[in-house]
């Protein structure tokens, strides 16, 4: 990584990332530059940036994704560092030597850190050489069923199938046992060629009711590495996580020093810089394993930066510029509970199938300990052409009862009108008794929330929809204009004075009626 002083950032990225990273500069005083395709021309990271560049049509591919167009916007912008956020080029080798090549920081490690920790076989071998406890595992190479057989029975059953080359459950496929083993091989390897363009797997060993607890790491130019903290992200669909929260319930305090321990050695063993996140599984018995590392921010930084009052972004601002890390291991301290869900536009009754359409009416919360980082504002539209979350709501309490039924409180008062959306389905997690008691693990919602369905309270027809659709509209804006929010990082307040007819405030207290 080449770290040195700057004064333009270009954020490659869309979104809430994009408006926390755009935010994070501008309290440094930094100028800033926004990437955006054609349907994020009035996106709120498009209003928040000093300059805006539009570098392609709305598929990712053809915009978010092209390394030429952002470099040339940062050349043609004056911009002498780049911020991938997360998602899209943040984990991608070749953009961070693209920009070094160019000249221009790029906020995150190096390649060579990337490259290792992106394949998984090597960041295995790297956390083995490092002591840090790895899942019995195999590499699978060639193309010879009777080997593929040899190392799962070496293995151990249950096992899983993963790709090398990448995550987010892709490529990757649960066997029970040698009967299944070449079929789930075969249909791993395709997923994962046509995902990372990479069909290379390994097996590794399946752990029953595992939870998915990561550390929080920080590294700077000058040979410090700490860490901030675990999060525990076990409730999880599809591989995908649903709520997050830090510390993680129920450990006992020398589990939590091994597990920051390990994170540490995993971070010094790449000479690892910048903000990255050490994943674990850790099972019934206490014992933990490597699962990956992440080279770059995660979504779920709010939760850590909500408990040690640390900045995560600006704390990679700081390291990318050169400078050392503000804290030492010593004054970093969890001060309370925080829990965070993902609110996405996605029909929980339909197989959680994204929704797409215009956010008629986005009132999100507010209060004690509530925070809201999200992208899109009432009149915003959520698109296919990418991931449909709407915002990331998180609470933090005294402690973790406090900070659950404040997040409750929170997504009760929250207000989403035009896509269907997951918000009743967080709620059944949060209120559910297990959850409550901190018993979570990855299999959460396959054993408590598997039957469950909305229960229809707080629906609308479709005339009604519509009704309110147009009240909203001309209660926002009764000039006939998009009404936007002031910037801020909690939007709960009105725009204006409203009459309040319960659940939604919808139209204006007038004068002339």
């Amino acid at each position: 990584m080449r770290a040195r002083p700057f004064r333009r950032v270009l954020v490659a990225n869309r979104g809430e990332i994009a408006v926390r990273v755009l935010r994070a500069c501008r309290q440094r005083g930094l100028e800033t530059v926004a990437v955006v395709s054609e349907a994020d021309r009035a996106s709120l990271a498009a209003q928040l940036a000093d300059q805006v560049v539009e570098i392609g049509p709305a598929p990712a591919a053809e915009s978010y994704l092209r390394i030429d167009a952002i470099l040339d916007a940062a050349r043609g912008t004056g911009a002498d560092a780049i911020h991938p956020g997360y998602g899209f080029l943040a984990e991608n080798a070749a953009f961070a030597r693209a920009c070094d090549d160019a000249g221009v920081v790029f906020i995150g490690p190096g390649a060579d850190v990337i490259d290792a920790m992106g394949v998984k076989t090597e960041a295995r071998r790297r956390m083995e050489e490092a002591g840090v406890p790895v899942v019995p595992g195999a590499l699978l190479e060639g193309d010879d069923p009777a080997a593929w057989e040899a190392a799962g029975s070496g293995v151990g059953y249950p096992l899983l199938v993963k790709a090398a080359a990448g995550g987010g459950g892709k490529g990757m496929r649960a066997v029970h046992g040698a009967a299944d083993l070449v079929d789930a091989i075969g249909a791993a390897r395709r997923e994962a060629a046509s995902a990372f363009g990479d069909a290379t797997v390994y097996l590794e060993r399946l752990l029953i009711r595992p939870r998915h607890v990561e550390v929080q790491v920080l590294g700077d130019t000058h040979g410090h590495v700490l860490h901030l903290g675990e999060r525990d992200c076990s409730v999880q669909r599809r591989h995908q996580k649903v709520v997050e929260e830090s510390p993680a319930p129920g450990l006992s305090d020398d589990l939590r020093a091994r597990l920051h321990d390990a994170a540490v050695r995993a971070a010094r063993a790449v000479d690892y810089v910048g903000a990255g996140t050490v994943e674990m599984l850790l099972d019934a018995s206490g014992d933990f394993f490597f699962l990956e590392m992440n080279t770059r921010l995660q979504v779920e930084h709010p939760v850590t930066e909500n408990v040690t009052g640390v900045d995560l972004v600006e704390a990679q601002l700081r390291v990318a510029a050169g400078e050392r890390l503000a804290l030492t291991q010593d004054e970093i301290r969890a001060h309370g509970h925080s829990i965070e869900v993902r609110l996405y536009a996605e029909d929980p009754a339909r197989g959680f199938l994204p929704q797409t359409g215009t956010l008629h009416l986005f009132e999100p919360p507010a209060g004690p300990g509530v925070r809201v980082d999200t992208g899109v504002t009432t009149g915003s539209e959520v698109t296919l052409h990418y991931d449909p979350m709407i915002a990331k709501l998180c609470a933090w309490g005294a402690d973790r009862e406090q900070s659950r039924r404040r997040l409750i409180e929170a997504l009760s008062e929250t207000t989403v009108l035009g896509p269907t959306t997951n918000l009743s389905h967080l709620l059944a997690i949060l209120g559910h008794e297990a959850f409550a008691s901190g018993a979570v693990h990855t299999g959460f919602l396959e054993e408590h929330l598997a039957d469950w369905s909305p229960d229809g309270e707080g629906n609308v027809d479709t005339d009604e929809a519509l009704w309110l659709a147009a009240a909203a509209s001309f209660a926002l804006d009764p000039g006939g204009g998009t009404a936007r929010r002031s910037d801020r990082d909690t939007i709960g307040e009105a725009p204006g004075p409203w009459e309040d007819l319960g659940p939604l405030r919808l139209v204006p207290a007038r004068e002339d009626g």
